[in-house]
């Protein structure tokens, strides 16, 4: 299928070779762009009279902006789409209206996982300017909850299984496939209860963990976010995390909504890059984007 124009609506990151490739499916020259429209207004001027449009996780897309544009036939999320709640693009709106909408998966997940097990080890040993407990510890024996046992939860239950760690998870289904593996399942409270360790992997917009959860959480435990925002309530993570006992893990795309003064905590620990970002993320990413386009 062949575009009348196809606009890259802000830094999507494809990879220069996937821009060629969708130069072939557009009949005037492709419009790229490397940063972040501010408003609504800029967003509109950008897609014009354009069919298909190419967009980050950044760049929200409202339905008063699908009304204004009739000639849209393709929106492409160069992120994951995992259900309408969690999307920055209102895309069973969209389908309503005879847009297509197509997301991907699995693009950035193995730097996640080394992030995790890579920061979990330097917390655990003292290896960087933190150390948990007064004597370095190991993986070996340790008792870590996984919230999300999709690809990339399930990724990081590999990893760890070879460490000799305990297990448990708690998700919307039960995979009785990593159960067989050694990974138990428990409900979410007994899951914060058990664990010492835990780390969330869920969809955006996703709130989990309130004041009770936290409550039952309790102390002397590591947190480790690297969902896109915040899996908890701010407040309740506030408290919870006054306790200097207590240990907070963020990746960049985990601390994005994280108030400026709790980053400055030494007990929380956080990188400015996404986790989830490399060289082969990238090419990843260009490869899905680039084969939804023309499975059309």
């Amino acid at each position: 299928m062949k575009f009348n124009r196809i606009v890259c609506l802000d830094k999507t990151k494809l990879q220069d070779w996937a821009l060629e490739e969708l130069q072939k499916l557009s009949e005037k020259k492709i419009e790229y762009h490397l940063d972040y429209p501010e408003s609504d207004e800029e967003i509109l001027n950008r897609i014009g009279d354009a069919e298909a449009v190419l967009v980050s996780w950044r760049t929200q897309i409202s339905e008063e902006i699908i009304k204004k544009c009739p000639n849209l036939k393709y929106i492409g999320m160069c992120c994951s789409l995992y259900d309408d709640a969690s999307a920055n693009v209102p895309v069973n709106f969209s389908r309503e209206r005879g847009i297509t909408v197509k997301g991907i998966r699995d693009y950035g997940d193995p730097g996640v996982i080394e992030f995790v097990i890579s920061e979990l080890i330097r917390l655990l040993h003292g290896f960087g300017e933190q150390q948990w407990k007064e004597m370095p510890l190991e993986l070996t024996n340790r008792k870590i909850g996984i919230i999300g046992l999709g690809t990339t939860g399930q990724m990081l239950a590999k990893c760890l299984l070879p460490f000799g760690a305990e297990l448990y998870y708690f998700s919307r289904s039960r995979k009785e496939k990593w159960e067989e593996k050694g990974v138990k399942y428990l409900p979410l409270k007994e899951l914060l209860e058990k664990c010492e360790i835990i780390s969330v992997h869920l969809p955006k917009n996703t709130v989990l963990i309130k004041e009770e959860e936290f409550r039952h959480f309790g102390h002397e435990k590591i947190l480790i976010n690297t969902s896109l925002g915040l899996p908890f309530q701010e407040s309740a993570f506030e408290e919870w995390i006054k306790n200097a006992s207590n240990y907070a893990i963020f990746d960049g795309d985990g601390k994005k909504e994280l108030p400026a003064d709790l980053e400055n905590r030494s007990n929380v620990i956080f990188s400015k890059k996404s986790a989830g970002w490399s060289a082969e993320t990238e090419r990843r990413l260009s490869e899905k984007v680039l084969e939804n386009i023309k499975s059309l």
